[in-house]
């Protein structure tokens, strides 16, 4: 939100235009072109061919793309707005049209859609697979504990309901038609509860699973990786929180008030909470201010969280350092249990991210007392210190939520047990958490501990199905679990410049030249979508849920094309025509329609079922051929030879230590290289463990240190219930987390 602002602020710390000095780069390409003349000259004689009408032909076409690939790579290496708004300008003006405040909501979703099908037709990545939808066997009830379909809670435990058998496929399927009936009831779990027991099952006070990597910082606020949130969650809580059936309910506030204007919330904070420390002694009273000192603290960081205050009267100007006055944001304690929040406009969604890390409190004292500092030059110069303790460790935060983390040990487990000061201790029903750790080089080890009692529930793979069956128990307990709303992408790096990992592991094998020929392609949209429509990704999923399950867990958008629906007729304009969607229209329905209108053979909307997951609506191997065809010809135009004898060489990370994630890369390579008939050569990068194939990608924190031309290893899953929780990590200038995985900012 609002990040157009950031775009005038960035630009003068960026290298603008079309840099003079980039002989380098095109020094390092000149044996890849054909030809001895220099890039630039080749430049300057293809960039007269203008046509000579107002028509737009396809040679006109075809020489603006010419012009805006040679823009890019005569670009500085770190001029990543010129990539960017090359690769993705259409998506970021049409997304930025959709945040204007005269828009409703529904006029605001139709918008967004629009931008989401730029972002499509982009290629600069493709989403292929989605949490759950895969065979799941459960000791844990359906949806008895916090439900949220954004934000942390529904990865809170205390008050979720685990059984110590197994529960059976019918009675599991049961509790789904249960809940659907009872949704809005809030007698859902009291009834779940009762059913279990009638037929005979026991409860655990325990919840366990696995874990590969503990946290990298036990400072919510100051990170928005899920490997940090979800672990750091259980020591937390909001303001509100969602219940069984996916309300919100009074959490740390008793209630809240709206102003009639819509900007002004004001939360009345509960009495007599305390934060204790890793012992369980009291360091401190909750107080209003400390969601004062936990929004500051989130912005002091800059640790991914930031751009979720933009919402907030003042924010912006502190986040961007245009004033250090932390008094001009709209975050005040009106006294010691009253906490109000002025917005920069009315925002429909807002009480939906409060559930997320970024509007989590934190102890005022308890962080001064741990070396902690507000301000942004502060932070910075303080975490430099060793006496800055806070959150480098479990021992180094204050806890006010359900539980408290005893134990964190790397490569062994992590352990938590109820917090005896929680304030709603006579309702919690799980008091004991423990992850134990998996490296994934077995993907059988789960089923085994699962087996063994070790586990709460277990994914069933391939393999591990076949174990099932083998021990009888598939056909009788064996749930398909619902798609979620975490969209994972394959991403490609747009303005690579890291070709191993900060320790030289992961090193690429390819030449100077071919790495510039590689850059090159992948600025090409032709190239890109050309890679989108070769990805078999049913095949691909085969390989770890198996043929009957491989299109389930497919989605086609990264916003889930169900995730909201108009509410009322909405009229937008798609390429000069305006068209109207009817009350009810969900999100994916104008998508399709905008990417029908462009003319691209993307379907991401099965109008028949409603859904925009479980179908391949992007893989065509004809259309990869005609698409590579086009690149290739764009590529020739400015210097790039592509042959079987020069192909094009794309990096992709493979995590050897995994047999299912082995095999999947191996099937990727076969797809695409059979399909492209040598023309493009997939390297699989060889990875020895979990922590270095995450090394490659998901633990930067920086574009520059992305190290692969395509990746798939990351994810989003919303924070709270509006596309644009989804779309702002696609946004630029260090406000868009994603766009990190395109090797920008």
């Amino acid at each position: 939100m609002k990040s157009i602002t950031r775009r005038d602020f960035m630009k003068g710390m960026l290298v603008g235009g079309v840099a003079a000095g980039s002989a380098g780069l095109l020094a390092a390409c000149s044996s890849a072109a054909t030809g001895d003349a220099e890039l630039e000259e080749e430049t300057s004689s293809s960039s007269e061919d203008t046509a000579e009408t107002e028509e737009i032909t396809e040679t006109e076409e075809t020489t603006e793309t010419t012009e805006a690939l040679l823009e890019v790579l005569e670009a500085s290496s770190d001029n990543d707005e010129a990539v960017y708004m090359q690769a993705l300008g259409e998506f970021y003006d049409t997304y930025q049209a959709s945040l204007d405040t005269s828009l409703s909501v529904s006029e605001r979703y139709a918008m967004m859609a629009l931008a989401e099908a730029k972002l499509a037709e982009s290629g600069v990545g493709s989403c292929y697979n989605t949490s759950g939808g895969g065979y799941y066997l459960y000791k844990q009830a359906y949806r008895c504990g916090n439900y949220a379909g954004w934000g942390s809670d529904g990865g809170r435990q205390w008050r979720a309901l685990y059984t110590n058998e197994t529960i059976l496929a019918d009675d599991y399927n049961y509790l789904r038609t249960l809940w659907n009936e009872l949704r809005g009831t809030g007698t859902y779990r009291e009834e779940a509860e009762a059913y279990l027991a009638a037929q005979g099952y026991t409860f655990s006070d325990t919840y366990t699973y696995t874990f590969s990597t503990v946290p990298t910082t036990w400072d919510t606020l100051a990170s928005s990786k899920s490997s940090v949130g979800s672990y750091v969650a259980h020591t937390l809580e909001g303001l509100l929180q969602y219940d069984s059936e996916g309300y919100q309910q009074p959490a740390l506030a008793t209630g809240y008030e709206v102003s009639d204007d819509g900007l002004t919330y004001t939360f009345t904070i509960r009495e007599g909470v305390d934060w204790v420390d890793s012992q369980g002694r009291t360091v401190a009273t909750l107080k209003a201010d400390d969601f004062v000192a936990g929004f500051q603290h989130m912005i002091d960081t800059q640790g991914g969280l930031q751009s979720m205050g933009l919402y907030i009267e003042g924010a912006e100007a502190y986040i961007y350092g245009e004033t250090a006055d932390f008094d001009t944001v709209g975050v005040k304690a009106i006294d010691d249990y009253t906490l109000q929040y002025t917005l920069v406009e009315p925002c429909s969604y807002f009480l939906t991210m409060l559930g997320y890390s970024a509007y989590m409190p934190m102890s005022r004292d308890y962080y001064q007392s741990q070396g902690g500092v507000f301000g942004l030059e502060n932070y910075q110069t303080a975490i430099a210190s060793s006496s800055y303790l806070y959150g480098t460790d479990q021992d180094h935060i204050a806890y006010i939520g359900a539980f408290i983390c005893t134990n964190c040990t790397d490569k062994n487990s992590i352990t938590y047990t109820a917090n005896p000061a929680y304030w709603n201790a006579e309702n919690q029903s799980v008091t004991n958490i423990e992850f134990l750790y998996n490296d994934g080089t077995d993907d059988t080890k789960v089923y085994t501990d699962y087996q063994n009692g070790l586990l709460s529930y277990c994914s069933l793979n391939t393999a591990r199905k076949e174990l099932a069956i083998a021990d009888g128990i598939f056909d009788d307990y064996a749930v398909i679990s619902y798609a979620g709303n975490t969209s994972y992408m394959g991403f490609m790096n747009l303005n690579r410049q890291a070709y191993a990992n900060e320790d030289g592991t992961m090193a690429s094998p390819k030449t100077v030249e071919q790495e510039a020929l590689t850059h090159a392609a992948l600025q090409s949209q032709n190239f890109r979508l050309a890679i989108a429509f070769a990805y078999d990704r049913a095949t691909y999923n085969s390989v770890s849920v198996g043929d009957e399950l491989k299109y389930i867990t497919i989605r086609n958008t990264y916003t889930p094309a169900d995730f909201v629906i108009t509410t009322e007729e909405v009229t937008v304009d798609i390429n000069g025509t305006a068209t109207t969607f009817p009350s009810g229209t969900y999100y994916g329905e104008i998508v399709q329609a905008q990417i029908d209108a462009d003319g691209y053979p993307i379907q991401v909307w099965d109008a028949q079922n409603n859904t925009g997951d479980g179908f391949d609506g992007f893989y065509n191997p004809d259309n990869a051929v005609e698409y590579l065809d086009k690149a290739i010809e764009e590529l020739a135009s400015i210097g790039y030879e592509v042959s079987v004898d020069n192909p094009i060489y794309v990096d992709v990370p493979r995590a050897t230590y995994a047999d299912t994630s082995r095999q999947s890369a191996e099937v990727y390579k076969e797809t695409l290289e059979n399909i492209f008939g040598g023309l493009v050569i997939i390297n699989t990068i060889d990875s020895d463990s979990n922590d270095q194939y995450l090394a490659s990608s998901y633990y930067n924190d920086y574009g520059y240190l992305m190290n692969y031309d395509i990746t798939y290893s990351n994810g989003w899953g919303p924070d709270y219930g509006d596309p644009s929780t989804y779309l702002d990590t696609m946004l630029p200038y260090g406000d868009g987390y994603m766009t990190i995985c395109m090797g920008m900012w």
